[in-house]
Parts: C-alpha cells; sequence; structure tokens
C-alpha cells in the first residue's frame, strides 16, 4: 500500500542542472507543491551584471550594447565573443530567476557553479551549502550535454563529453551523500536510451545506464524512492524551434511544461513505488536520408544458444530443439532494416532451407549473414541474403544454411484483398496440439491455430490468434516489422491438411516468394488459406495468405515447398 511523500519544508534536494531549462521548471514545481529546500549545481557562473547592461533584455538589444561597450574599450568585437559575454549574461539572470521564483514559492535554494564530473571540486562546494540548508534528502539528476552526430563521425571527446555528464555525473552526486539516508533519487533519463536515437548512440548509453543504475539501487536500498524519467522531448530545454518543426512532421509528441512538471510531481508523491523506470514518450523514428550509390557488403556475426533463446523448447523436432524457418527470415529481415532505418521489409524471393540449424552437439560456434546489396534507390533497397556457419577449427567445413534475395521499401504497397474467403465449415478435429503430441509438435509460444473453418482437397482456411510471448522468451528473435512466430502460423495449415488426407508430414524446403503488406495482430483474430498447387509422394506445393475477416492480406506466401518426409525418418534427423 502506498504511502505520503515524506518530502515537506525541510526537505533538502541536490539537483544537477537545476537552474536552468527542463529541471529547472520542475524544481519550481517541487518548490511550489512543497515548499522545500535546493542546492542547484550548473557550469554556467553566476556573475555580477554590470551596470552598463541592465536596462537591456531583448537579445539583439542585449549584442548592441554589448559590442558598443567594446568598442568604447577600443576594443574590436567579434561575433564569437560578443555572443559569448551575452550568452553569460543571460546565464546569469536565468539562474538569478530561477532562485527568486523558489523563494518567492515559499522554498529556499542556493546555487553553486561547478563542473560535476570533477569530484574532488563537487565535495569541497557542497560543504559550505550542506552547513547552510541541512543534510541532503534527495537528489535530482537533470545534468546532460549532446554532441549528436552519426557514429562514424564521433571523436572520443565527443563520447566523454556526453557520457560523464550522466554517468560520472550520477557517480560524484552519490559520492557526496550516505545512500543509505536518502529518501530520493531521481534521474532524468530519456526515450532515446530506451527506444535508441540516430546520431545519439552516446547519449542513448548514458541514459540507458542511468536506467539500470535505478534498478540497482532500489534493489541495494529498498526504502529509497528511486526512479529514472525516461522524457521524450520537451517544449523547452536542448529542442530548439527547428527541432520542434522536425517533431511535428514526423508526428512525434512535444512534452509541455505543465504536463511533465506535473508528471514529475505524481511520480514523487508516492514513496513506496514499485516501478523503478518510467518511459514517457514514444519513440524517435529516424528520418531517412538520400541514400549513396554505392553498393555494399555486410558479414553479421551472432552465437546461437539455447539459454539465450527460451522459445526454442517450443520448437522441439525428433528430441531436438530446431531453429524456425521463420526466425531465419526474421533474423535477415530485422537486420537489412536495421542497417537502413525508414525502410520497411517487403519480401523474400528464393528463400531457399538448405540445412536447418539444429541445437545439438553439432553446432556451430557462430553463424554469419551475409549481406550484399544488388540495387539501391531512394525507393527500395534490395540483397542477396546467406546465413553460412563455421567452426573455429580451419579444418570443419563452412556450412550453407539459408539463402534468397530481399526487398526493402520507404512505402509499402495497399494490401490486396482476398475475395475467395470460404466461411463455410467442415466438422473437424480442432485439438491439433496436444501438448506437441498431437498434428502440430509446437509449444505454446508457436500455437495460434484455434480451428478449422472448411478443408478439401484444393484448399485449407484455418482461424487463428495468437497471444504474444514475453521479449526476454523471444531472445534473439525479437517481433519486429517481421514476426516470425505469426509467420511461423502461416505455414501450420499446411500441416494440418496433409496429416487430414494422407496422414504425412513435411519439412520446409523453399518458398518462391514471400510478400508483407501489413504487420499481423497480436491478440486479435486472423486467417491462413492455403491452396494446395501440386503434391506428389515426395513433396508438396501450396499459396498461403494471412489475412483478416474483411480479406484484407496481411502476407503472401507463394510456392511453399515442402518435403515430405515419413515419421520414422524424422526421428533420425540429427
Amino acid at each position: 500500500m502506498s504511502k505520503k511523500a515524506r518530502i515537506n519544508s525541510s526537505s533538502v534536494f541536490l539537483v544537477s542542472g537545476g537552474a536552468k531549462g527542463i529541471t529547472r521548471e520542475c524544481v519550481l514545481k517541487i518548490a511550489q507543491q512543497y515548499q522545500c529546500k535546493f542546492i542547484l549545481l550548473g557550469r554556467s557562473l553566476l556573475q555580477v551584471e554590470p551596470n552598463w547592461v541592465k536596462d537591456y533584455f531583448d537579445e539583439l538589444e542585449l549584442k548592441k550594447r554589448i559590442t558598443e561597450y567594446f568598442l568604447s574599450l577600443g576594443e574590436k568585437p567579434t561575433p564569437k565573443t560578443v555572443q559569448k559575454l551575452s550568452n553569460s549574461i543571460s546565464s546569469s539572470r536565468e539562474i538569478k530567476k530561477t532562485l527568486s521564483s523558489i523563494e518567492s514559492s515559499g522554498g529556499q535554494a542556493e546555487y553553486i557553479s561547478v563542473d560535476i564530473t570533477d569530484a574532488i571540486a563537487l565535495q569541497e562546494k557542497l560543504v559550505v551549502a550542506v552547513q547552510k540548508l541541512g543534510t541532503i534528502a534527495g537528489i535530482i539528476h537533470g545534468a546532460g550535454n549532446l554532441a549528436d552526430k552519426l557514429i562514424e563521425n564521433k571523436s572520443e571527446q565527443d563520447f566523454e563529453t556526453v557520457y560523464a555528464a550522466k554517468v560520472k555525473g550520477l557517480e560524484n552526486l552519490l559520492s557526496c551523500v550516505d545512500i543509505s539516508q536518502l529518501d530520493y533519487l531521481v534521474m532524468f533519463s530519456s526515450i532515446a536510451g530506451f527506444y535508441g536515437n540516430s546520431g545519439q548512440t552516446d547519449y542513448a548509453i548514458a541514459n540507458e545506464i542511468l536506467n539500470k543504475s535505478a534498478y540497482l539501487v532500489k534493489k541495494n536500498y529498498p526504502k529509497c524512492h528511486v526512479i529514472s524519467i525516461n522524457w521524450g522531448p520537451w517544449e523547452i530545454g536542448m529542442v530548439t524551434t527547428e527541432l520542434k518543426n522536425i517533431f511535428q512532421e514526423r508526428n512525434i509528441d512535444i512534452i509541455p511544461i505543465r504536463v511533465g512538471t506535473q508528471l514529475l510531481v505524481e511520480e514523487l508523491n508516492t514513496v513506496q513505488n514499485e516501478t523503478v523506470q518510467v518511459v514517457i514518450g514514444k519513440p524517435i523514428l529516424p528520418t531517412v536520408s538520400k541514400l549513396k550509390p554505392e553498393l555494399k557488403t555486410y558479414r553479421i556475426h551472432r552465437k546461437l544458444t539455447l539459454a539465450a533463446n527460451p522459445f526454442l523448447q517450443d520448437h522441439v523436432i525428433a528430441g531436438y530443439p530446431v531453429l524456425p524457418t521463420t526466425c531465419a527470415m526474421a533474423w535477415i529481415a530485422n537486420s537489412c532494416e536495421q542497417l537502413y532505418p525508414g525502410y520497411k521489409f517487403f519480401n523474400f524471393t528464393n528463400f531457399l532451407i538448405l540445412k536447418g540449424i539444429i541445437f545439438n552437439e553439432n553446432m556451430a560456434n557462430e553463424y554469419i549473414l551475409e549481406l550484399q546489396e544488388t540495387g539501391k534507390t531512394n525507393s527500395e533497397i534490395e540483397f542477396d541474403a546467406k546465413i553460412i556457419s563455421k567452426n573455429q577449427s580451419n579444418k570443419a567445413p563452412c556450412y550453407y544454411h539459408y539463402t534468397t534475395k530481399i526487398k526493402l521499401l520507404k512505402q509499402i504497397p495497399i494490401s490486396p484483398n482476398y475475395n475467395k474467403f470460404n466461411l463455410t465449415q467442415t466438422q473437424v478435429n480442432n485439438d491439433f496440439y496436444q501438448n506437441g503430441q498431437g498434428i502440430l509438435f509446437h509449444g505454446p509460444c508457436f500455437q495460434g491455430v484455434k480451428r478449422v473453418l472448411n478443408i478439401n482437397l484444393q484448399e485449407i482456411t484455418v482461424e487463428c490468434l495468437w497471444q504474444g510471448i514475453e521479449e526476454k522468451q523471444q531472445g534473439n528473435f525479437q517481433t519486429q516489422t517481421f514476426n516470425p512466430y505469426t509467420t511461423d502460423i502461416q505455414i501450420h495449415c499446411v500441416l494440418i491438411w496433409l496429416e487430414h488426407f494422407y496422414q504425412q508430414i513435411c519439412l520446409p524446403a523453399q518458398v518462391q516468394k514471400l510478400e508483407q503488406f501489413a504487420e499481423i495482430p497480436i491478440n486479435e483474430k486472423f486467417y491462413v488459406t492455403a491452396e494446395i498447387k501440386y503434391k506428389t509422394e515426395t513433396c508438396i506445393i501450396s499459396d498461403i495468405k494471412i489475412h483478416n475477416l474483411q480479406g484484407q492480406v496481411y502476407s503472401y506466401m507463394y510456392g511453399t515447398n515442402g518435403t515430405i518426409i515419413s515419421k520414422e525418418k524424422l526421428k533420425l534427423i540429427k
């Protein structure tokens, strides 16, 4: 059960970055709510304002007066020197305004000019403020720096500047207090740390460390109210007018000051909080930049283990976990999308299953996804893709597991409509799974077929619903644009058809083409219709559609080729 907040007029908060920007607005809201005390930390100097600028507040007027001042001294003003002094005067004014506003709200505040990455200077300067205001009850870590660049353009100094303010700053702040006596620890993280954002690798890393640090502190000091808030972009602070316009064009919500500050107060209002990390804002989707014409080659290495991929325990064939073919598809599709943010998977052509990946004693040490760009325009990108494996020993053979061609599009075509959708129901035993002992061997992670609507020698239609699984179960194969779990369910209807009419089973061998027009919904009914095109003693070929009740097609597999295999032979596969 929650308890009333312990903040009162005697509470002292140590606040980094607290005299300006977003943190300033949050401090003012807390001061209005509780009339408490603050030690504000910032790098800016709090200077005595010269008499000759006291009546100049407009930015242009201020710069004009500074220029006149330099000229009166016989010095030649440069844009850089004028801007520097203008910034310094404006910064001091903002700090003074913050201190005055806190006092007007009934609170009390001290400002310390210090770099929080300098632990010695921070500890020395805090002594006097603590003696004056009292023991620190809470920390609000709002300081941060930006150095947005694509990773290939970042310098070590860029990384250090961004990383140190967040991570070293937190470490130094905590070193100045007895954490066991701390009532509050509030960290201002960012959605860049949760979702990622182009050009902000260092910022994302630093903020994600804050998130994980919050969990660690909460675990070791459960009585402390710990919260890491992953803010989206605010209407002030590091978000410039130009950036606001870009966000609006990309349909990204901006957090109003009134809303953001109220959310913080509400988070502080309950002491016995169970939630350590709060995300406030949508992911910042990357813009699509103009493509460079040269065709590139990529080699992406991955180690596969059962421990890292719990879902594999629900895909066991002949006693061994086997990587579903659809997971190999997801591996390729998701990797290509990550190389080109803003482009989405559209199709595979001639997807060949050459050697399945079986989790047994013969597994390779690592697997390699090789991608070769074969065509690239501003509307589409095409790759040749293959997944191979090679053991550490140079004598070990190199195995080819999967090969295909893949296409990404900037704009996916409108979904076609399937007009032949048959709702006529046939009486069929719908107990397909039977805990992995039925027609379908799949465990809960892959169980989505709910009932057969109709079945004949030409086609089968089934009703499906996939409830989703937790991210930790998905391991290396997370659901993104391409969902390997629902796509695997798409193939189940062929297995049901084959068992129903011929008491046979098959393993996937080839998909001539797979097109995806829309993401397959989770926790909503969808339908799969398979048209049987060809059947012999050794193979079965079908076209398979996933669609909704209205016939809108989500995904279409053309020429799905399964190799028919005896159940006795299946038991011998390793």
